[in-house]
This record gives C-alpha cells, sequence and structure tokens, in this order.
C-alpha cells in the first residue's frame, strides 16, 4: 500500500512529491518466529538510491520472541547494514570478522562476490530493536572481495534534535564508511513538536524510515513503521514531530540506481543465471563462501529455486 502527497521541491515549485510505503509483516522463522516489518522491496518500489531491503523489528521481549539467531547464510552482490536501537547482536562471518552490533554503532558488511555470516542477540539482550538493510553493489563493483566495517559515528546536534550519520554525509558530518555508489544513511532523533529543516543533495533520492512518534515529511504525514519517499530535485528535507515524545527516524538516500536487479533470498546479482549460480554455489559448498566459526547450528539451506525464471524488479 502507498499514497502519494506533494512537497516543497525546494525550487518553489511544489511539484515534489511524498509516496508513503506501507510495512507488511514478515515472519524470520524459527520456533517462535520473531516478525519484522518490511518496507523494501515492494511491487510499488524496488530502491531507494542502492537501498534496496529494509526490516525494521522490535522493540521485542526476546523472552517472548527467543530474539535472533540466524544460522551461517550466504551473501552476494550487496553490503548489510545492521543499526540497532536497543539491544545487542553477536556477528561473525567467514572473513574472520568477530563483532558486536550496538546502538548507534554502525556494523557494514561486503557480500560482494560472497560473503557468509551469523547474527545471534546476545544472551544479556531483553529488548531487541533496530533495522536491517541491504545496499546494492552496482555492477562495477560487484563482485568485490567480501570485507566489514564497523563506525561509531558521533552525534551531531540539530536545531531541534540530533542526528548520527553513518553512511555520507549530512548536517555538517561525513561518515568514513567506504560505499560503492552516493549513498546517505542517518539516524534522526526529533524533540517534541519541533521541525527541523536539512539540506540534501539534489541529485538524490530519499527515504524517511519512521520508528517511533509521528512524523510530517514536508506536510505529508508518515507514521510509525511507514516509509516517506521524495524523488530527486529538493534541496532541502523539512521534518517535523508532531508528537509529544521523542520521534526517531532513519533517512536514507542515494543517487538513482539505474541498474536492473534480480533479487532472490539473500542473493542480488543480475539475471537467473547469476541466482542459480550462487545457489549452487552455497548447496556445494564452495571456497566462494568461506566458513563461519564459532556458531553451533548448521548452515542455512537455500530454498528451490521457482519453476519459473527469476526476472529482474523494475527500477522503480
Amino acid at each position: 500500500m502507498h499514497r502519494t502527497a506533494p512537497v516543497d521541491d525546494g525550487q518553489g515549485n511544489g511539484t515534489a512529491r511524498v509516496e508513503v510505503l506501507s510495512a507488511r509483516d514478515v515472519p524470520l522463522g524459527g520456533p517462535r518466529a520473531m516478525t519484522v516489518r518490511r518496507t523494501l522491496p515492494q511491487r510499488s518500489r524496488t530502491l531507494i538510491g542502492a537501498w534496496c531491503f529494509a526490516d525494521h523489528y522490535g522493540p521485542d521481549d526476546v523472552a517472548e520472541t527467543g530474539g535472533m539467531d540466524v544460522a551461517p547464510h550466504p551473501h552476494t552482490g550487496l553490503q548489510t547494514v545492521s543499526w540497532l536501537f536497543s539491544g545487542e547482536i553477536e556477528h561473525r562471518d567467514s572473513l574472520g570478522s568477530h563483532a558486536f552490533v550496538r546502538p548507534g554503532e554502525l556494523n557494514l558488511m561486503t557480500g560482494g562476490h560472497g560473503i557468509s555470516h551469523t547474527e545471534v542477540s546476545t544472551p544479556g539482550t531483553t529488548i531487541l530493536h533496530g533495522a536491517q538493510l541491504w545496499v546494492a553493489l552496482p555492477e562495477e563493483h560487484r563482485h568485490t572481495e567480501r570485507d566489514f566495517q564497523h563506525h561509531v559515528p558521533e552525534p551531531v546536534h540539530l536545531d531541534g534534535g540530533e542526528a548520527r550519520v553513518f553512511l555520507g554525509a549530512l548536517a555538517g558530518d561525513t561518515s568514513p564508511v567506504r560505499t560503492f555508489s552516493p549513498l546517505l544513511g542517518a539516524e534522526l532523533l526529533l524533540d517534541p513538536h519541533t521541525s527541523v529543516t536539512l539540506a540534501v543533495d539534489t541529485a538524490f533520492e530519499h527515504g524517511v524510515l519512521v520508528d517511533q512518534g509521528t512524523i510530517r515529511l514536508g506536510d505529508t504525514p508518515v507514521l510509525r513503521a511507514e516509509l516517506g519517499y521524495v524523488g530527486p530535485g529538493p534541496d532541502t528535507l523539512t521534518l517535523t514531530n508532531t508528537s509529544d515524545d521523542m520521534a526517531r527516524l532513519l533517512l536514507l538516500g542515494g543517487t538513482p540506481f539505474e541498474e536492473e536487479i534480480v533479487m532472490w533470498w539473500n542473493f542480488i546479482g543480475r539475471s537467473h543465471e547469476d541466482i542459480a549460480q550462487a545457489r549452487q554455489d552455497w548447496e556445494n559448498a564452495s571456497d566462494r563462501f568461506g566458513e563461519v566459526h564459532g556458531h553451533p547450528g548448521d548452515r542455512l539451506p537455500a530454498p528451490e529455486l521457482p519453476n519459473t525464471r527469476l526476472r529482474p524488479r523494475g527500477l522503480r
């Protein structure tokens, strides 16, 4: 589901529009099936810049949901971006990385030609709450070497709030984390009943994923777990917290991704054959994905491919 409304384009023309995307609930599986809210991809929009996947989860009481315990699984052609609001997740990958995802700290893993990893909420976690995001790698770099980066952005004061810029540049701060296409990723906190106007790159399209509170993007309300989209053109975005409590959101952006992608399970390629080969390599325990050490469970088996050919997703 989505709705659209006009927003000032920053040039006085009023021609840009806000598209509001609703989330759908997706169970991740397991005995108590932790559920996430997915806003990307969906039929009406596949990408925002190179951002191609957005899962928003929690706050979940892990005593009830069982938390997160994702056994070794593969990725190709993408970067994973893990961002938490509460709780802690232990990360291990086939590069040999062993790290912890904590609130306000970025963990970014580059799959490239192939990587595998595990994600497990730690025993001390009582409430798990955060977002799992993917970035599609452009053709030039989609077979790059596997990599892992950790970054703790400093809070940036805004007149009416605070920002933590984990990718790209915003509000005078620039993340040192390497990306393969122009991107923006930031957590914003907005004080009750305040507006913040941010200068943004006119070449970027942007998405506002609301974690808590009720936001207006321009004049358009964006509710909790919804994602408000604005195409390229505006040189500013105005965000208003209309609630009595602190609001929190993720601001995602990037230049439009001009390549069609085939996205299936944990793989991103350009053709059915790309995906079929990645699946076969994973099932055959190919060196392509390496091995994750330190997780007691078995590797996740790949699902069966559909009976029809996988086709590229549209660029919307």
